[in-house]
């Protein structure tokens, strides 16, 4: 009897170690800085058996704030550089002191401590990212990362700032199990409304006003919905909208034959009657 192929070792899915820093260039420190930091970090997870993500990365398509929230309180640890003290990165990383989760403070030599998180202990690294001393300090994020999370998950009395002070009612994010379809209707409303975001600009100047355009009245949600429509046309694929004041906008149409601005103009009119086209 032939023998049975031996079970394969299946690893367990890896949990996430969610990043919390700077990534754009300062006065003291350029984007491809933060880029360094940033490998090294990841670097450092990858040793400790989790996956490295930034809190804003997300799978999907949707609102970046929402993302940022929901990651930030549902990582099972995060790591957080707050060198320079970047407003993005201290806002996030008070988010997740007030939720009380398992999160490692990293800064480098040339920032100093901020008072109030300054009672929580922070791995330190050399600026200029000098080799001898990125790999010692590698190191100890590996160490404290794996130690961080195994506290976290034995310990019922386990705290990282919050429990220091008091008793305190640690907020949670509300969650809803939705149908499928009520899920898809409401990506689409976000994609919806990030591609308005994009396409709707401010007149660049008084004479964006009188070219020939289709002038709009109507809420945001109604643009968004005319928006939508037009752009499943060929010619107008790439709309931009421009605003001209509160509830008023127009979508230049400079270029399109007549028969193609009257088809787009019936496309408005569907939406929102009062659409009329400025002749410019």
């Amino acid at each position: 009897m032939e023998k049975m192929p031996a079970a394969k070792n299946v690893k367990p899915e890896l949990p996430t170690c969610g990043i919390v820093m700077p990534i754009s260039g300062d006065e003291e420190c350029s984007a491809d800085h933060w880029l360094d930091v940033r490998h090294i970090i990841e670097e450092s997870i990858e040793r400790a058996e989790f996956v490295p993500q930034m809190v804003s990365a997300a799978d999907d398509v949707g609102i970046i704030q929402k993302r940022i929230i929901q990651n930030i309180y549902g990582n099972p640890i995060v790591v957080c550089d707050v060198s320079g003290k970047n407003p993005n990165v201290m806002f996030e990383l008070g988010m997740r002191l007030a939720f009380d989760k398992p999160t490692i403070i990293v800064k480098d030599d040339k920032t100093e401590y901020t008072f109030d998180t300054s009672i929580i202990e922070h791995l330190e690294y050399p600026r200029d990212l000098r080799h001898p001393l990125i790999v010692d300090y590698q190191k100890q994020l590996v160490e404290k990362i794996q130690g961080t999370h195994k506290k976290a998950t034995t310990d019922a009395n386990y705290t990282t700032f919050l429990k220091n002070f008091g008793t305190f009612s640690i907020p949670v994010l509300n969650t809803q199990e939705v149908s499928k379809e009520t899920y898809m209707l409401e990506q689409i409303q976000e994609i919806k409304q990030l591609l308005l975001d994009k396409k709707v600009q401010p007149p660049l100047d008084k004479a964006t006003r009188f070219v020939k355009s289709l002038c709009l009245h109507g809420s945001k949600e109604q643009i968004g919905e005319i928006l939508t429509t037009l752009q499943k046309t060929s010619y107008l694929s790439d709309v931009i909208v421009r605003t001209v004041g509160k509830d008023h906008y127009h979508i230049p149409v400079e270029g399109l034959s007549e028969e193609e601005i009257s088809q787009a103009l019936k496309c408005a009119i569907a939406v929102n009657k009062n659409a009329r086209l400025l002749n410019g």
